[in-house]
């Protein structure tokens, strides 16, 4: 099954402040690993996040950190933020 892969204004925003080399590497991991199974937590990528219903998901790539959530056949990309700033943004947007 093939998932629609959706951007909040947001990440639009976050990805359009990533520098080049970053872009790319982060379109291509969305593609990979959120495209046809964005549920599959692994070690190293795709965690589910405990405890919060709101972001459900976080992808992992180096330093930076893709925060999403699943409904139904569609991926809502909600943040693509840096590490250091992730513990602060899921405080603040984090339910």
């Amino acid at each position: 099954m093939e998932y629609e892969i959706t951007l909040s204004p947001q990440a639009v925003q976050d990805l359009k402040s990533l520098d080049t080399c970053y872009k790319t590497k982060v379109k291509e991991l969305i593609e990979i690993h959120l495209r046809h199974t964005p549920m599959k937590v692994s070690k190293s990528r795709i965690k589910k996040l405990r405890g919060l219903s709101h972001p459900q998901y976080r992808l992992r790539m180096g330093d930076i950190r893709v925060f999403y959530d699943v409904e139904n056949e569609t991926v809502q990309i909600l943040a693509i933020i840096p590490k250091p700033k992730a513990a602060r943004w899921l405080e603040h947007a984090g339910e």
